[in-house]
């Protein structure tokens, strides 16, 4: 077993778990949706990417750039919910959440295609 291969797909999967924990809910409703779990999977997707960056192959850049489009969606997200709350408080509007939820969706959508080209990358590898 290569443990550099564990790890990375640790961190795949992490990003990928943590991505549908966050969308999960009611899109408009605020309370579904918890800001330290958006922000503990833009960390983890950026380690995810420092992990790629030093693979070559093909399917590692296609890796690397579905963790780019995950991680660019992730921080674009949050920043609409600082610029939503300005004060800082817990009052985000119903429109502002299901824009945060929805830019998130689409973090999730390149999380499973990263996930996918991983898995299927690992069933054609020879032992």
């Amino acid at each position: 077993m290569n443990l550099e291969r564990v790890v990375f797909g640790f961190f795949i999967i992490l990003t990928l778990s943590l991505n549908a924990a966050f969308v999960l809910g009611s899109i408009e409703t605020a309370a579904h949706h918890n800001v330290w779990i958006l922000t503990l999977t833009i960390i983890v997707n950026l380690v995810a990417i420092g992990l790629k960056l030093g693979d070559r192959s093909q399917t590692g850049a296609l890796l690397l750039a579905s963790g780019l489009v995950a991680g660019f969606l992730l921080i674009t997200a949050r920043v609409v919910w600082i610029v939503a709350e300005p004060g800082g408080g817990d009052a985000t509007a119903p429109d502002d959440m299901a824009d945060i939820v929805s830019i998130a969706t689409g973090a999730l959508v390149a999380n499973i295609v990263a996930t996918v080209i991983l898995v299927g990358d690992t069933l054609l590898a020879r032992r």
